[in-house]
């Protein structure tokens, strides 16, 4: 069966077997979509390229709308990369977001939505990367699945090891500040992949638009797990 078909299946079949990523109350938690394609004229290259102003920005946006996060970007196809060259290649940059990002406070925890193992882990510190990351590996009767947090604080690699079980809804992270994060407004990068292809402590998150359906065989849309 089709790794997406078996996901949604299992998805279907067993939703309490599903837990939380982040803290979030339907019944009362808002959330504000963030656009960063080329429709959002707002987002300035100065706001962009200076850290703290593009915090500022992020921070008072959800303020200003009363919402507990940002969020959105899976397979959006993103202006903001143009300020660092770790998205630039010869031929084609990469633009197309992979995940999806959760906007919030830096030390905002994170958690396992899934029952699992440690896959990896690594800071991955250059300028607009992850930063600090942890990868798990889950078994869904029978179907592997990974899932990928960027962003995060250098302690919440501090007692990791692969192969370190995890618990669904067991506290794995928080997000890290923008000193420590790749130089990014604090937020979660979630991304699920069904093939790490070899990879440990990194996965693309952002990829060429011309490899986007190629990817996209490999990333289901992470909403399905978040259920917001």
């Amino acid at each position: 069966m089709d790794a997406h078909i078996s996901l949604k299946t299992y998805i279907k079949n067993n939703p309490k077997a599903i837990g939380k990523v982040v803290d979030y109350n339907a019944g009362t938690d808002r959330l504000f979509s963030l656009d960063f394609t080329a429709a959002n004229i707002e987002l300035t290259t100065a706001i962009i390229t200076d850290t703290q102003k593009f915090s500022d920005w992020v921070r008072n946006k959800l303020k200003a709308n009363n919402c507990r996060y940002g969020i959105g970007g899976y397979m959006e196809h993103r202006t903001i990369y143009a300020v660092s060259s770790h998205f630039d290649t010869e031929d084609e940059p990469r633009r197309l977001h992979l995940g999806v990002d959760i906007w919030g406070d830096a030390g905002t925890s994170v958690y396992t939505p899934f029952d699992g193992k440690v896959h990896s882990f690594q800071d991955n510190n250059i300028l607009g990367d992850y930063g600090p990351a942890i990868i798990l590996q889950h078994n869904l009767d029978g179907l592997t699945l990974y899932s990928l947090y960027g962003h995060l604080s250098r302690k919440s690699l501090e007692g990791l090891a692969i192969g370190q079980p995890v618990s669904k809804n067991q506290q794995i992270a928080t997000l890290g500040n923008n000193l420590e994060n790749g130089q990014w407004p604090p937020h979660l990068h979630f991304q699920l992949m069904f093939d790490m292809e070899g990879k440990h402590g990194d996965y693309p998150g952002v990829c060429k638009y011309s490899e986007k359906e190629k990817y996209r065989m490999n990333i289901p849309d992470p909403g399905l797990v978040l259920g917001f």
